[in-house]
């Protein structure tokens, strides 16, 4: 089967797959919870919910967005039709994250497929059983020259990307985005990094405290904080820290109880090393909330962290994990010296009923995306880009423009023969002039 060009038979797989992710729900919702203990409620919407939406849009409009695009001819061709055709790349290398382990690797393998490459999926080995889950369905739905995927550790990784692809497609951490971007380099491969980074959350004298307390605490503690796009630290003006304080352990408490730990709502930490890369960042003076943890379960309670030094090691770098710092300012200067201070994040928040602060902060910093009043939810619109910026990543997906990145954009002329200008052959004598005043009315 060519899928380079068939169109059709591209819908009729991606569609087989819609119906096995279908049928497997259940067994992807446990696996999830095996792996991490992620609730069923988050493993739905933002796991199973989303890449059935996803691979339900895309199989809607597959035809359209695969369609050559007509545009305006340059009137240097006349007499022409001009169109972008949209060719996949070829074969695809996708290496996907543990933190949303189907998500994001099914999403992305959908919009490669979508586009007509062959691809090779290398799901997280610290989340053994949602890989092997995702390789049974893909084992079950493509022909293994069509997609495969391929279950191992870092030496995987590693071989994989000694291999010579025609994209690469990587989500996680800064440090090994790094090292995808070096290896893909050597081979000039054209590469999407989804990485991360140090996501503010400036909260200022005219927000609604309390319902910003709340949609903070959901953005943070969600999948207990190991989330790419969450709030890394609350930048709170200073008058307002302390009853701010206080909603945000109000809302803690209602979300996960006095024990969260016993909650069937608070996921775990995803193994030992990150447990103890997390626990060595909370400095016990500095705990105002929560800060109890556990390593037979590694569980790590939502902590509130009272932070005023930007060199302590919770500051260092992204925090991935539910310990959230929370800074003080009093002036704009005050946020511009702290945001400065950090490379681009993938996230900007701010809460606030002043609208020209609010505009005025998203045009000052560079970052990937946000939302203003609100967190986490500019990822769900597949209408708007998602992407980082710098150091949180280097191009972006969702809806149409998934299509668009796993497809090599081909200009093409089609030139009509029924009239041929010799203005440009040679020879040039006499012409000179006449191009030139022709191309000043271009």
């Amino acid at each position: 089967m060519n899928y380079k060009t068939d169109i059709g038979y591209r819908k009729e797989i991606l569609t087989k797959l819609l119906n096995n992710l279908t049928i497997h729900e259940s067994e992807i919702i446990q696996a999830l919870y095996d792996d991490f203990k992620k609730p069923a409620f988050e493993a739905v919407i933002t796991e199973t919910s989303y890449v059935i939406s996803e691979l339900k849009d895309t199989i809607k409009n597959i035809h359209k967005w695969a369609k050559p695009k007509k545009v305006f001819p340059s009137i240097l061709n006349f007499p022409s039709k001009d169109y972008i055709y949209k060719d996949p790349y070829g074969k695809v290398l996708i290496i996907a994250p543990w933190n949303y382990p189907y998500q994001l690797a099914l999403c992305p393998l959908i919009s490669a497929v979508a586009a007509g490459n062959q691809v090779v999926l290398k799901p997280s080995e610290l989340t053994p059983n949602t890989s092997a889950i995702i390789a049974k369905i893909i084992e079950k739905t493509f022909h293994i020259n069509h997609v495969e995927v391929i279950l191992g550790g870092v030496e995987t990784s590693q071989k994989l990307l000694s291999q010579r692809w025609d994209y690469i497609f990587f989500t996680g951490s800064v440090a090994v985005g790094k090292i995808v971007a070096k290896a893909a380099a050597e081979n000039l491969t054209p590469v999407t990094l989804e990485l991360g980074g140090k996501n503010p959350c400036i909260v200022d004298e005219t927000a609604n405290l309390k319902l910003a307390a709340k949609r903070i605490v959901w953005g943070k503690f969600i999948n207990a904080g190991q989330t790419c796009i969450a709030p890394d630290y609350i930048l709170v003006q200073k008058d307002m820290k302390n009853k701010f304080v206080d909603y945000l352990k109000e809302e803690i408490t209602l979300a996960y109880g006095t024990n969260p730990e016993v909650s069937p709502d608070f996921a775990r930490i995803i193994n030992e090393k990150n447990f103890s890369r997390l626990v060595k960042m909370i400095e016990a003076d500095k705990v105002i909330f929560g800060g109890q943890t556990e390593i037979t379960n590694c569980y790590i309670a939502p902590t509130l962290i009272e932070e005023s030094n930007l060199d302590s090691l919770i500051m260092e770098d992204e925090i991935f994990g539910p310990l959230l710092p929370i800074l003080t300012y009093q002036s704009e200067a005050d946020i511009n010296a702290i945001i400065s201070k950090y490379e681009k994040p993938l996230s900007l928040y701010v809460f606030t009923e002043n609208k020209s602060f609010a505009e005025k902060t998203i045009q000052t910093y560079s970052f990937g995306g946000g939302c203003i009043n609100d967190t986490l939810i500019h990822f769900s619109n597949k209408k708007l880009p998602f992407g980082g910026v710098g150091h949180s990543g280097i191009g972006a997906y969702h809806g149409s423009l998934s299509f668009d990145t796993f497809s090599h954009k081909k200009g093409i002329v089609k030139k009509a023969n029924w009239l041929d200008l010799p203005m440009r052959y040679a020879p040039y004598k006499g012409k000179l002039n006449t191009i030139k005043k022709l191309l000043k009315w271009l």
